[in-house]
């Protein structure tokens, strides 16, 4: 066991992913059936990304280290959105679960940058919803 007294603070940035999930997995997971996280088609591929080699969710002894949380996510897409799940001018309801992880803030902004990137490429939103916190602010990663 650890010396608790021993234990320090490092400074951290917070991820959240907000990740649609199958109706079919949201309600599993309601249920308490926790393995169908890692059947969902896009969850799966996100957390396989979290405990693969890299800075994501990496707490030294413990590598891939991830929360989520299940929640629905609302929009409404324009006459110029191209939705992947609803349509232009309609409101829109999504199963979601907020994936969050950490990196560690002494990670470059080119790392995090290719971190983010490589999270938004496996979302499969138009505008994915991925927030990184850290030295103060909040900031939403968009496509350029």
């Amino acid at each position: 066991m650890t010396d608790r007294a021993s234990i320090g603070l490092r400074r951290v940035r917070a991820i959240r992913i907000h990740c649609p999930i199958s109706r079919e997995t949201f309600v599993a997971l309601a249920a308490g059936r926790l393995e169908a996280i890692e059947q969902d088609p896009v969850a799966a591929p996100i957390l396989a990304l979290i405990r693969a080699d890299n800075e994501l969710g990496d707490f030294g002894l413990y590598k891939g280290v991830f929360e989520i949380s299940l929640g629905l996510e609302g929009f409404t897409p324009t006459a110029e959105a191209d939705p992947t799940l609803g349509e232009g001018g309609g409101n829109t309801l999504s199963p979601t679960a907020v994936i969050k992880t950490y990196v560690d803030e002494a990670v470059g902004e080119d790392q995090l940058s290719a971190l983010l990137s490589a999270l938004a490429g496996l979302h499969p939103w138009q505008i994915p919803v991925i927030e990184v916190s850290g030295r103060g602010a909040v900031s939403l990663i968009q496509p350029i």
